[in-house]
């Protein structure tokens, strides 16, 4: 299986990002959105997972994979291609920076923090934007 990890990146709001300041997203109704269990892990947890334990977390969660199935559907999750943390919501609509240190491990910053400048000016780490919400 390939790895699908980043290393040493920065992934920077979006450039049609409608925020100037980071917003916590919110749960719609009973369950919780993508955005609110990406959230959740990575402020709760920052650089305790990779970007593939994120994509698969919320997968699970949302289909309600119980512990015993995990493994066998994590291997089925990532037999076919998985859009990485550049289509988060985290970095396209609601103003977070997503970083990846040296070991894959994921954080999230807020634009306005002086963290997220410091990693956008950081020249020793890849640079990307989130992905645009609407063609230019």
């Amino acid at each position: 299986m390939k790895d699908m990890n980043e290393y040493d990146t920065f992934i920077r709001i979006a450039e049609d990002c409608p925020v100037s300041e980071a917003v916590i997203p919110k749960a719609k109704g009973e369950s919780k959105t993508i955005p609110v269990i990406q959230y959740e892990m990575l402020s709760n947890h920052p650089y305790r997972y990779t970007q593939e334990d994120v994509l698969f977390e919320v997968f699970a969660e949302r289909n309600q994979i119980s512990e015993t199935e995990r493994a066998a559907a994590r291997e089925k999750f990532f037999s076919k291609g998985q859009p990485c943390l550049r289509t988060s919501s985290l970095g396209k609509r609601y103003g977070w920076g997503i970083h990846h240190d040296a070991e894959g491990k994921v954080a999230i910053y807020a634009v306005e923090s002086d963290e997220y400048l410091k990693l956008m000016n950081d020249n020793s780490i890849a640079q990307c934007k989130a992905m645009r919400s609407k063609k230019a």
